[in-house]
């Protein structure tokens, strides 16, 4: 895992997290769900918290905090349920994702595999009683979780379980699982497991904008719209318990068709991902990436259909794959768009620099001198020559002895930037052909999409596997440079 942030299918980065929770209307609570609500007297409700990848066992203060922000005891919204006869368990799964977190762990199969078997026995005994379960899952755990779903469907679905589900790969519509259904990468160990079920247990899915595991383009020919959700898997899908009470409170329950016993819940943000290299430019990055939002927006949110959301705004519980075009009616408003939102772009722009715009730039002297002061937060990547000369002079094979530690510590991270690098191509090389080839066959009658779909999947999913190589070789470059540092 390194600094750039790819990592949080990693529930982890939840420990520093802020507080809020949207209104939990018309699900969850076993109370609410299943009866009259609980008196007192009554046992508590198992309620079963799961990490996320990296994260195998939940701490006792994060827990605590999910208790207090996604099942209160009191309710902070208007008309939301509460949680005061539960009783959170942190519940140990693998939650590990090669080569995610490292070279040596399972694949994200294998590791959902055998989550799914621990949460089944976990939680057999209360359902085989006809007592209610509550569980929490965050992006894995949330498949795992989904997966569960499926199960009960199957075996019991009268069981009187409910979910809380955030960042869902699974999500029906956005969920990267659901948008390239049927997809295996078997050198990754990736199953795309479709869509999470909508009917029989009460559910509440969040998610947030351009979550690119969550929230994934329905059209992936927009390449920006691609990078874009990438760059959201990034620097959003790990910040769902960064939100503060008022940013969850904007949330927008999503359109459902038919019956459904899932609430869906899109939480709006502010800034796309995509900009947010450029906003890193001291000085001039936020006013040049408020020039640029407004048209780029709407170029992306075109990915999901309607420029105007940066999601696909049909049912949230109809599981919705990815599509070729946007309808034309949605492409016949962007001319206007892209005219006002440029308009908009030099308004923000000019506005930074003059203490109206959404990012006012800083021009105070102090402000200037410190950008213009080198010296601070740089370190050198060289020993120092007197420490090495005077190590040598004590002990002249000690050089030699921190070369081997040195040289094996680097052949090391070589092997684990090598074998993923390797099961990457051969993703390259053998799945997607393969899923292209499936593609092409199923849509024979269509000729547009048997040979348009193979080549938006592949923008997409490209996208998505060149991310991930990236991660590798970052992480390689930080612990060969960590080794030679003094």
């Amino acid at each position: 895992m390194t600094g750039r942030n790819f990592r949080w299918l990693g529930f982890s980065l939840f420990a520093g997290a802020g507080a809020g929770l949207l209104s939990l209307t018309s699900m969850i609570n076993s109370a609410f769900a299943y009866g009259a609500p609980a008196v007192d007297s009554d046992p508590p409700i198992p309620f079963e918290v799961m990490g996320g990848s990296g994260l195998p066992t939940p701490s006792t203060e994060l827990v605590d905090e999910l208790q207090s922000l996604y099942f209160p005891s009191t309710a902070l919204f208007p008309g939301q349920p509460t949680f005061s006869d539960v009783d959170p368990n942190a519940l140990t799964t693998p939650e590990q994702f090669y080569p995610i977190t490292g070279v040596n762990q399972l694949p994200l199969d294998t590791s959902v595999a055998e989550g799914l078997s621990i949460l089944n026995e976990t939680i057999a005994p209360s359902l085989s009683a006809g007592d209610p379960v509550d569980i929490f899952g965050a992006s894995q755990s949330a498949v795992i979780a989904s997966l569960e779903m499926e199960q009960l469907e199957a075996t019991d679905p009268t069981a009187p379980a409910s979910f809380v589900l955030i960042g869902d790969l699974m999500n029906p519509n956005g969920g990267i699982f659901e948008r390239f259904d049927g997809l295996t990468i078997p050198s990754l160990g990736l199953d795309f497991y479709g869509a999470t079920p909508a009917d029989d247990f009460p559910t509440a899915i969040y998610t947030l904008e351009y979550d690119g595991y969550a929230d994934f383009p329905r059209y992936p020919l927009d390449i920006l719209s691609d990078l874009n959700a990438v760059e959201g898997i990034n620097v959003v899908h790990g910040q769902y318990l960064d939100l503060t009470p008022a940013e969850v409170a904007t949330a927008i329950q999503l359109p459902t068709s038919g019956a459904t016993d899932t609430t869906y819940y899109l939480i709006p943000v502010n800034d796309l991902p995509l900009l947010d290299p450029v906003r890193d430019i001291p000085l001039i990055g936020n006013p040049l990436a408020d020039l640029l939002q407004p048209d780029l927006t709407y170029l992306v949110n075109l990915g999901y259909g309607d420029p105007l959301y940066g999601y696909s705004t049909d049912a949230a519980n109809v599981a919705t794959p990815f599509g070729l075009f946007p309808s034309l009616s949605d492409i016949e408003m962007m001319p206007g768009l892209l005219a006002s939102g440029a308009e908009q772009g030099i308004e923000n722009f000019i506005g930074d620099f003059t203490g109206s715009g959404p990012n006012p730039v800083d021009l105070s002297l102090n402000s200037l001198t410190s950008l213009m002061d080198s010296s601070s937060g740089t370190t050198s990547a060289l020993p120092d020559l007197s420490t090495a000369l005077a190590n040598f002079a004590s002990d002249p094979a000690l050089p030699l002895t921190e070369f081997a530690d040195t040289l094996s510590s680097d052949l090391s991270t070589a092997y684990g930037t090598l074998l993923p690098t390797a099961d990457i191509a051969d993703a390259f090389l053998t799945a997607l052909p393969a899923y292209d080839a499936s593609l092409f066959l199923d849509n024979l009658s269509d000729p547009i999409n048997a040979i348009g779909l193979p080549i938006a999947a592949d923008m997409g999913l490209g996208i998505l596997l060149a991310n991930m190589e990236t991660d590798v070789v970052a992480t390689a470059a930080e612990t060969i440079l960590s080794s030679i540092s003094p």
